[in-house]
């Protein structure tokens, strides 16, 4: 798709990689709809895209509320008669062993990482149907590839949206509606400090996994998963290697994660 003109709602476009996605989208071309539920980093984000010189709403919305959903591609349609792309980037994580996960933190998650993509989802597939076709991204995470201990509320959450997306890409094919899923690694953002947990919480080690990469390169990835139309989008080769490795051979991942996990809590 050429992104140019065409009318893209960012979910979570407050921070982080929904901030840079607003940013490079801008500088494509693209109309903006901005949401997120901070009025002021969406404010600001907005002026930003506007000096961009692109067209630009704010949308203060909670996007895990159905209403609130609803309101959104509204708004958005009532703005530009149209939406071309839907950019499912909103989501928060919860940290705590299976064991010990905190129900209600976990619940809170499934309504915005799950039910937030799917009421969006749900919302503007009859826009789309009528401009003949659209795109839809969501964002979800390479920890629906691997099994990594203390974060398995978050992957859980996120490997639910990976089977709604594929699900949905065959279900809207014949309706022009292309649905991908982009697949970040270990970003350099604010979202690790945002993290749902108990006050008492003591997160474990993490491995080192090299440097992270920017918001800005995996805003690119976004973008260009919408350009190309893709399925899914990883941020390098060796990250889709590895999650093609995790399919085919799980217990073999498994036993490296953990002897890996072994050696850092040593």
């Amino acid at each position: 798709m050429d992104i140019h003109g065409k009318v893209v709602i960012i979910t979570g476009a407050s921070l982080g990689i929904g901030r840079a996605t607003a940013i490079v989208f801008a500088e494509a071309g693209a109309k903006l709809a901005l949401v997120a539920r901070s009025t002021e980093n969406l404010a600001k984000v907005t002026d930003e895209v506007w000096q961009k010189g692109a067209e630009a709403i704010a949308i203060v919305a909670d996007v895990s509320d159905k209403a609130e959903v609803e309101r959104m591609i509204a708004e958005t349609y009532q703005k530009f008669g149209r939406i071309d792309v839907l950019i499912n980037n909103a989501g928060r994580g919860v940290d705590g062993s299976v064991a010990m996960l905190n129900n209600d933190n976990f619940r809170e998650i499934v309504e915005l990482n799950l039910f937030g993509p799917l009421y969006a989802m749900q919302a503007v597939v009859p826009k789309m149907r009528e401009n003949g076709g659209g795109v839809i991204i969501n964002v979800s995470s390479m920890v629906t590839k691997l099994r990594i201990p203390t974060i398995g509320g978050y992957a859980a959450t996120k490997a639910a949206l990976d089977m709604l997306s594929q699900t949905a890409r065959i279900e809207l094919a014949s309706d022009n509606i292309k649905v991908g899923t982009v697949y970040p690694g270990q970003t350099e953002t604010e979202f690790g400090k945002n993290v749902l947990r108990e006050a008492n919480y003591q997160r474990p080690p993490r491995m080192q996994q090299g440097k992270p990469d920017s918001a800005e390169k995996v805003a690119r990835k976004i973008l260009e998963a919408v350009q190309k139309e893709v399925r899914d989008q990883y941020m390098s080769p060796f990250l889709r290697l590895v999650g093609l490795m995790s399919t085919v051979f799980p217990a073999t991942v498994d036993n490296i994660l953990a002897k890996r996990i072994g050696k850092i809590r040593k």
